[in-house]
């Protein structure tokens, strides 16, 4: 877990993997929730990894930590280090990736309109609430696949040579 973390994080920190991964994640990211908040807010603009609001001038910047890329590189390690199939770790990957993304655009709008609101409340939710949401997320999303990947293990077992009957001392 820690070899593989090691090296996730070293490659998202290369210039390469800012480059061609970090920063277009999180502008595409920026602009993804400007797309969301402008179902039902016109005022909502992004400009790199920026999303602001063009009615007020408040903008937030994703900023790293806060783009997701972290969260999943810690249950992607998770994941790829637990002893299971392929098929079981893409299938984990994949509904795992979703379920922290979609809490971290969830994440952002909050605090686009929370720091609209107060001030206080966007710095306290941001740096304590929310880090701890996303992480625990993680945390959660693993158990839930070790979860459903033991149970399937247990039910592909074949049935064992005993019958269900305890052994007997002679």
């Amino acid at each position: 877990f820690l070899v593989i973390q090691a090296v996730l994080f070293g490659a998202q920190l290369t210039p390469w993997g800012q480059e061609y991964f970090v920063i277009p994640w999180t502008n595409g990211l920026a602009h993804f929730c400007a797309q969301l908040v402008a179902l039902v807010d016109s005022s909502a603009e992004a400009i790199g990894k920026v999303l602001r609001s063009t009615s007020n001038g408040f903008a937030v910047s994703i900023e790293a930590g806060c783009n997701g890329v972290e969260a999943t590189l810690v249950l992607i390690a998770a994941i790829l280090a637990f002893p299971s199939t392929w098929k079981q770790k893409l299938w984990g990957l994949a509904l795992g990736f979703v379920a922290v993304q979609g809490l971290n655009v969830v994440r952002i709008i909050s605090l686009f309109y929370l720091g609209q609101w107060n001030m206080t409340a966007f710095e306290w939710a941001h740096l304590y609430i929310w880090q701890a949401l996303i992480m625990l997320d993680v945390l959660i999303v693993w158990l839930i696949w070790v979860r459903r990947i033991n149970r399937a293990a247990h039910r592909d077992e074949p049935p064992s040579g005993d019958g269900g009957v305890a052994p007997q001392a002679a």
